[in-house]
């Protein structure tokens, strides 16, 4: 099964820091690729397809977070999508699994944290809240953010839109302790 890319959509929120965070500014990048959903109108008992197919979608969506991302390197991530109303939200999750995110993790340079995520059926134009956290510590709770997006016109009924974020630190200002990024040990995904 092939699932090309029929629109992306990026999205960069720059913050600048505070007068009491004088980091660099907190770039959050959303990019939403919308696909056909081959099972709009069905059940699809065998998804199997799908998630395989989600390999390359992960590719492209990663490649082309990564360049909006840049002069930053990654800190923290986040994935989900929407199906349209003929879908099931069963079918937006098969395009989100470990399959879509390892090359998601492989770009950012071998994260070891699993990613957050969210996925629900809406009408075009619904928003959707994409949690981010740490790419290699769940623990580290100044990561804990995310992102509205939002796809004008879509996902149409028989559509999918998935979804990466990408940050490239924790929030500005951010003071409610915790694991700290620099003390990362980074093996376990949690720590």
């Amino acid at each position: 099964m092939k699932l090309p890319v029929l629109r992306c959509l990026t999205i960069v929120d720059e913050a600048l820091s505070s007068e009491a965070d004088q980091g660099p500014p907190l770039r959050k990048v959303a990019v939403i690729g919308v696909v056909k959903n081959p099972f709009a109108g069905q059940f699809g008992a065998d998804l199997a397809p799908m998630i395989a197919a989600s390999e390359e979608l992960g590719q492209t969506l990663s490649r082309v977070a990564l360049a909006a991302m840049h002069p930053y390197s990654v800190a923290s991530y986040g994935k989900g999508g929407i199906v349209g109303l003929n879908g099931q939200q069963e079918h937006v999750n098969a395009l989100i699994t470990t399959t879509f995110a390892t090359p998601l993790r492989d770009a950012v340079g071998g994260a070891k944290a699993w990613i957050s995520s969210f996925t629900k059926r809406a009408a075009p134009g619904a928003a959707i809240d994409i949690p981010l956290a740490h790419k290699d510590a769940l623990y580290v709770r100044s990561h804990y953010d995310g992102m509205t997006v939002m796809l004008p016109e879509g996902p149409q009924p028989d559509e999918i839109a998935v979804i990466i974020c990408i940050a490239n630190r924790g929030r500005i200002d951010a003071r409610v302790g915790g694991l700290r990024a620099e003390d990362i040990v980074g093996q376990d995904g949690l720590h």
